[in-house]
């Protein structure tokens, strides 16, 4: 009897015991929940606004994100209209056939930005090659900045930084949002028919140090800066925009001097980057890197980390018109890695680019999830930099040459 008594106390004691305990953790964990959710809303509840928009997109418009295209006229027409509207093209870029001059540069791209906004939520890229010097493609008005090889002459990374915010404040002038620059190439053949001046320097160092400053530069002004030419089109002796370079140089050889300005500019946070159309046999023997998976996928995603945005350099280049289909060519392009192809002239070449994308994706050629992650990243890219459609008043014509006039007085 002595014994159940001291057995009915011992059960008591534990039944109390774990009472409190119980007690105890349900107001820790409610004191838990207050103190991380008092200003939060639950996991379940919160939601990824680049996904929100992306599951809103149907194949055609997320296609549509992943094309850039050049304009034929110095003004909106038909055509233009249609493939933003209709195509839902993410991009533009403009060239010198398209500039008269300076308010007829303003009324363009609001034009193009009013169109967008009237039929798209998603902001349109409007990109434009502003490198200074060799490479410019503002009005007459403006005043024209320093060739790349000067500013590394001068080996004054204060300048460079000025140079990058120069091109950065010319161009958010007339409502661009995307310059394609810097050049990272490294000239390093005396016989490039293509690069020359437009590089910072012959060795790595100048390119690396000159080059990420003009980007920071170009950055500080909400400019999306593009560096070029991956995986590097200093050492090639035929220009891409007649013919196909062939570069003899293995992996190796890459790491050493090609890649090293764009792992450092990839270090620094750079956001995009063009691809190159030139062949390397020792890498890849049947694509030039722009249509190569050894190249984009492999190395520049894999070994060199970049996650950002990458485009090709522009498929109506001789290197891929005299090679290739160019509806072909954009699908390999899709497939090797690339975000954004660019198609810079001719109706009917950027019609056969909407089209095989588009058939590839219906038909499995390329999947659905290649094609998210690349919507994914321009939007996530798009979002970074706050674009919008805004529309632009007027120009200062002279604070943009002042800035001009300085840093060639700093050369002096």
């Amino acid at each position: 009897m002595n014994n159940m008594k001291k057995w009915y106390r011992l059960l008591f004691i534990f039944t109390f015991i774990m009472i409190l305990v119980l007690i105890g953790c349900k107001q820790a964990s409610k004191h838990y929940m207050e103190e991380n959710n008092s200003e939060e809303s639950p996991p379940d509840a919160v939601t990824d606004p680049i996904k929100e928009i992306m599951d809103s997109m149907s194949i055609e418009e997320k296609i549509g994100q992943m094309l850039m295209f050049g304009l034929e006229d110095t003004q909106v027409n038909d055509e233009t209209r249609k493939l933003i509207e209709d195509y839902h093209v993410g991009g533009v870029i403009l060239f010198k056939k398209n500039i008269l001059g300076a308010q007829q540069l303003l009324d363009l791209n609001n034009k193009i930005k009013e169109i967008n906004s009237g039929t798209h939520d998603t902001p349109i890229l409007i990109s434009v090659d502003e490198e200074g010097g060799l490479v410019s493609r503002m009005p007459p008005e403006i005043m024209n900045l320093p060739d790349s090889k000067d500013i590394g002459d001068a080996n004054n990374a204060a300048l460079a930084y000025r140079v990058g915010e120069a091109i950065g404040e010319r161009v958010s002038s007339f409502g661009f949002n995307m310059t394609m620059a810097p050049v990272l190439d490294i000239n390093s053949n005396p016989d490039n028919p293509v690069i020359g001046k437009r590089a910072f320097g012959d060795n790595k160092e100048i390119v690396s140090k000159m080059g990420i400053e003009e980007m920071k530069g170009i950055q500080s002004k909400n400019i999306i800066p593009v560096v070029k030419h991956f995986p590097g089109h200093g050492d090639t002796d035929v220009d891409s925009h007649l013919g196909l370079p062939i570069v003899n140089h293995g992996t190796e050889r890459l790491r050493q001097l090609e890649l090293v300005p764009f792992q450092h500019a990839f270090n620094q946070q750079a956001d995009m980057t063009m691809v190159a159309h030139i062949l390397l046999p020792e890498i890849d023997r049947d694509y030039p890197s722009s249509l190569s998976k050894n190249v984009i996928t492999d190395i520049l995603r894999e070994e060199l980390n970049f996650d950002g945005v990458v485009i090709t350099d522009d498929m109506t280049m001789g290197a891929i018109l005299e090679n290739y289909d160019i509806g072909e060519a954009s699908v390999r392009a899709v497939q090797s890695g690339n975000d954004i192809v660019l198609v810079s002239h001719g109706y009917e070449n950027k019609m056969k680019a909407v089209s095989s994308l588009t058939n590839a994706v219906k038909d499995g050629t390329i999947s659905k999830k290649r094609i998210d992650e690349s919507v994914e990243r321009i939007l996530h890219l798009k979002k970074k930099y706050n674009l919008s459609d805004s529309l632009l008043d007027n120009i200062d014509i002279n604070k943009i040459n002042q800035s001009s006039e300085e840093i060639i007085g700093a050369l002096r």
